[in-house]
């Protein structure tokens, strides 16, 4: 069955703003109709242009110290807007779209709490999801974590995370990780080196085994298509503040069709 196409608003163009841009282009149920961002200068007026795509909508930039949310979205409709700018960013558009019923995907990688805060308000009137590392991969590793530091709390764990060289503050989603499983932020062990993209692992010690979950960040069009789980996955939430975790979350119950052709002998049926 065909999906809806889903227009697309984006705010930052930046590194990750530019491969989540690709990613976007290159999926034919979403249109990304605009990039917004504080000023619009230099020879190109699309990201088309400046991806070198050829594309029907090649989505031209505009500028938010140019004109108010309200006027963009009314002149230029979307469905959901995708945000990789910054903490202030939903200053910006947060009200405009909520009023309109617009999907809000936040993936800025650390909120001050009066930001977060803001969303919450905004997820009273419009579907809003937030996600400090938007990649399918990571939520994965942080959700498995969850659980086997549930099954066993008292074993030894430990967060690391490798950055590129010139990061100077620990990884947000690092500090998420050590949070959930109840570790210091003091704790985080950090590597920078290089032009290395993003690392996570976390490290259960047990007195005879270790257990490693670790994800790495190859290129970053990988958040790209965790912000394609999202619009998917989203499509037909009522209001209401989402996580990753809480659009994985059906995927991680198996029921009985899932388990079929998985049947095991127990030893009392052995004949």
């Amino acid at each position: 069955m065909n999906k809806k196409t889903l227009r697309v608003g984006m705010l930052g163009f930046g590194r990750t703003g530019r491969a989540v841009a690709t990613v976007l282009f290159n999926t034919p149920h979403v249109e990304l109709e605009w990039v917004a961002r504080r000023s619009v200068g230099g020879r190109h007026r699309s990201v088309a242009e400046v991806l070198g795509v050829d594309s029907d909508t090649p989505a031209p930039f505009h500028a938010t110290d140019a004109q108010d949310a309200d006027t963009l979205l009314d002149q230029h409709p979307v469905d959901a807007i995708v945000d990789f700018s910054g903490e202030d960013g939903v200053l910006y558009y947060g009200e405009a779209a909520a009023r309109r019923g617009i999907t809000i995907i936040s993936a800025i990688s650390d909120y001050s709490p009066e930001r977060l805060e803001l969303l919450r308000e905004l997820a009273e009137r419009t579907v809003v999801m937030h996600s400090p590392n938007i990649t399918v991969g990571i939520n994965f590793l942080l959700m498995a974590a969850k659980v086997l530091r549930r099954i066993l709390p008292d074993i030894d764990v430990e967060v690391f995370e490798e950055h590129f060289r010139s990061k100077p503050e620990v990884s947000g989603t690092a500090k998420v990780i050590a949070g959930e499983l109840g570790i210091e932020e003091e704790r985080i062990r950090t590597v920078r080196a290089g032009g290395i993209i993003g690392v996570h692992e976390v490290l259960f010690g047990f007195p005879y085994q270790t257990v490693r979950l670790k994800h790495e960040s190859i290129a970053r069009e990988a958040f790209g298509n965790g912000i394609l789980f999202a619009l998917d996955n989203l499509r037909d939430k009522t209001a209401g503040f989402y996580t990753m975790e809480d659009l994985m979350r059906p995927y991680f119950q198996m029921d009985g069709d899932a388990c079929k052709g998985q049947e095991t002998t127990h030893p009392a049926e052995a004949g």
